[in-house]
C-alpha cells in the first residue's frame, strides 16, 4: 500500500521518494549513481534497499525521474 494508517511516516513510499527528489536536487552532477543515493538516505533513514527500489519504481511510474546508463536522472 502506497499510503497506509501506519503513524511512521519514515517507512512509506511517499516520503522516501520525497527525500530522493531531495538528493537529486542537491546534487551537482545530472545524472547520481543508485547506490551513492541509497548510502546518503540510509544516513538519514534506516531503511532498506528493498524500500528504497520501491520508492524508485514509484519515481519511474511518476516519470520523476529516469534511469540513464546504471544513473538516476531527474526528469523536471
Amino acid at each position: 500500500m502506497i499510503i497506509g494508517k501506519d503513524t511512521n511516516p519514515q517507512k512509506q513510499i511517499y516520503y522516501l521518494s520525497a527525500l530522493i527528489i531531495e538528493e537529486l536536487n542537491e546534487s551537482k552532477t545530472v545524472a547520481v549513481d543508485f547506490f551513492d543515493i541509497y548510502h546518503k538516505i540510509k544516513a538519514k533513514e534506516d531503511i532498506s534497499i528493498n524500500l528504497y527500489s520501491l520508492s524508485l519504481d514509484w519515481l519511474f511510474l511518476l516519470g520523476a525521474i529516469k534511469q540513464n546508463k546504471n544513473k538516476l536522472e531527474k526528469c523536471f
